[in-house]
């Protein structure tokens, strides 16, 4: 059942705030990873490049955990289960593009390598916790 992000949850995902990304493995270990998440309505977004280990995980599993905590309050936090729906090389590029201006008000990606592919990644909420500022 895919569910709403609203609110101040939506806030701190669209924020300037980093994501931790939790994905289970095949032997049943948890591969954690700080990423740049966005938003696209409802659904989170996320970027890497081929070749790296958490797109291959992510692929397999189908499914992850993305935590974002406030900036201004690390006890504030929303975590969003979700489905992967998409993973995509079609505007990989231009995603990336719009997170390095989310997170470093950069025009471009600055860290890209030679040769490297970017996908994009889609999830869609199943379960959103939010835990309000105490």
């Amino acid at each position: 059942m895919t569910v709403t992000l609203e609110g101040r949850p939506k806030e701190i995902i669209a924020g300037k705030n980093y994501a931790h990304l939790a994905i289970p493995r095949e032997d049943g270990t948890v591969q954690a990873v700080i990423v740049w998440a966005d938003l696209e309505g409802d659904n989170v977004t996320l970027n890497s490049a081929e070749g790296r280990s958490w797109p291959a995980n992510l692929r397999k599993a189908g499914n992850a955990t993305v935590t974002v905590m406030a900036d201004s309050n690390p006890f504030e936090w929303v975590s969003v289960t979700g489905n992967l729906t998409q993973a995509t090389h079609d505007g990989a590029d231009e995603h990336i593009d719009a997170l390095a201006k989310k997170y470093l008000d950069a025009d471009s990606y600055p860290f890209r390598q030679p040769n490297e592919q970017r996908i994009k990644f889609v999830l869609e909420p199943e379960r959103v916790y939010y835990n309000p500022p105490q």
